[in-house]
């Protein structure tokens, strides 16, 4: 009750001036006739307030602040494969046996249509994420991950992942990654067993990473070509990718 004592006061405040006036207009034109009329005209009109105002009008006003919010995030997004992102992906599918599949899913052009993306993220659905990385290559991945671990801790502090929880699924995965890889100190007395169990944290940060590149690069397709055109040419799924334009 306490909570809401502040709106009771003015209902009931806003209520006392409305009775007022009505009956202002009484004493002074002694007329209640037109007071009913206009009386139930306006609260015939209400239903049709809360329509416009309430359903349509808000509904308007909140797709476009999502909007302008998801664009926000994708701009996040963005700052995470640049930084994060693209490299990681570079140097954990360049172990997996069946990157082939990738390349082929994922050589994104100028030409792919929203049916494209759609097809390549179903393909994405069905790959098995299975990085065969060694102990020899840890210790580099490891050098990489823990230089960019505060620029990973300001994004998980970001509010806009509030809104985009694949997202922020991604950049969990990925963060654990960086604390179960800074945790040792060499990795080639790790034993079979912690072997597989990064190999495991690797593969959920490797998918996870993966789906949500598809997503961005269907976004800069959309809206923005000079970005898309980088993010082609520095693919990390396309061996033969080059930056220079040809």
């Amino acid at each position: 009750m306490k909570k809401y004592r502040w709106q009771i006061f003015l209902g009931l405040a806003l209520m006392t001036a409305s009775a007022f006036f009505y009956g202002m207009h009484y004493l002074i034109f002694k007329d209640s006739h037109h007071i009913w009329i206009y009386l139930v005209g306006d609260i015939a009109f209400v239903p049709i307030e809360v329509l416009l105002v309430t359903l349509i009008l808000h509904e308007l006003l909140a797709k476009r602040e999502k909007a302008a919010k998801m664009n926000k995030l994708n701009m996040v997004i963005g700052t995470f494969f640049s930084e994060v992102g693209t490299e990681l992906l570079d140097i954990v599918s360049e172990t997996d046996p069946k990157s082939g599949k990738l390349t082929e899913a994922l050589e994104v052009d100028g030409h792919w249509t929203d049916g494209d993306f759609k097809i390549a993220r179903a393909k994405l659905a069905k790959h098995d994420y299975k990085a065969d990385i060694g102990r020899g290559q840890l210790g580099s991945l490891c050098v990489f991950m823990v230089a960019r671990r505060e620029f990973m801790v300001s994004l998980l502090g970001n509010p806009l992942l509030l809104e985009h929880d694949k997202f922020t699924d991604c950049l969990w995965a990925v963060f654990h990654l960086v604390e179960e890889l800074s945790g040792r100190k060499d990795f080639t007395k790790i034993c079979d067993n912690d072997l597989e169990h990064i190999r495991g944290d690797i593969n959920r940060a490797y998918q996870r990473s993966t789906r949500q590149w598809i997503d961005y690069m269907h976004h800069l397709k959309k809206g923005y070509p000079y970005l898309f055109s980088l993010a082609m040419r520095t693919n990390p799924f396309n061996p033969h990718s080059e930056i220079q334009v040809a």
